[in-house]
């Protein structure tokens, strides 16, 4: 495979949405579903989330597990909208951050890779070119790749039909047409064109449902 193995993790509400429309999503699922999914990390080479989830939730993307290893932290931000002050940032030198952008100049290009951030100039076109980017991955020793979020990048691999595993897990409560949905837009016109997987595991995790689909390959 000329591209890292894929996989999109996704906790949302019954109704497939991430956050409330406030951006608010702590917590959707419960302790033992985010246990899981701290594992989960744990088991691949690398994070990736968008811009929007790295600026808005300002997260960590570790696994917080003792001895286990943390995963390589990608972030896709055409923009550099990255804070020098986010704790990615500020942790780069202890786990590795990795920026996909247009932009690798300037005062806060400098200043994040003062803190041990590598920038990653790949080709521009309506957003990171994903393609780009996962050959450069695999090139740097990538073989495994999470997408943790948000819902505009999990539609660009799915666009590209680079999602080869979904880690699902459900939570018991609905949010509404004006939550944030987990999947951005994908401009299909027919249900034939519709991304197609198998269920392969299902079980329960606490008051959540845990669901893990496999891609179906073309016939």
């Amino acid at each position: 495979m000329s591209r890292p193995y894929v996989t999109l993790k996704l906790a949302t509400s019954l109704d497939g949405k991430i956050a409330l429309a406030n951006g608010m999503s702590e917590w959707i699922t419960g302790e033992e579903a985010r246990k899981e999914g701290r594992k989960l990390r744990a088991r691949h080479d690398a994070i990736a989330v968008g811009a929007n989830t790295a600026v808005l939730d300002n997260p960590q993307l570790t696994t917080r597990i003792k001895d286990e290893p943390n995963p390589i932290r990608i972030i896709f931000d055409t923009k550099l909208r990255l804070s020098p002050k986010s704790n990615l940032a500020l942790t780069a030198k202890e786990t590795p951050v990795w920026v996909f952008s247009e932009v690798t100049s300037g005062n806060v290009a400098n200043a994040l890779k003062d803190l041990g951030v590598r920038l990653i100039k790949v080709p521009i076109s309506l957003g990171v070119d994903l393609t780009a980017a996962m050959k450069v991955l695999k090139e740097n020793g990538v073989s495994t790749l999470l997408v943790e979020g948000g819902g505009t990048l999990a539609a660009s691999f799915l666009r590209l039909d680079a999602i080869d595993v979904i880690d699902w897990f459900r939570a018991p409560l609905i949010l509404g047409g004006d939550g944030r949905g987990a999947i951005g837009d994908l401009n299909l016109t027919d249900l034939n064109l519709a991304h197609r997987f198998a269920r392969i595991e299902l079980r329960e995790l606490g008051d959540d449902i845990y669901e893990r689909y496999e891609r179906c390959l073309p016939v």
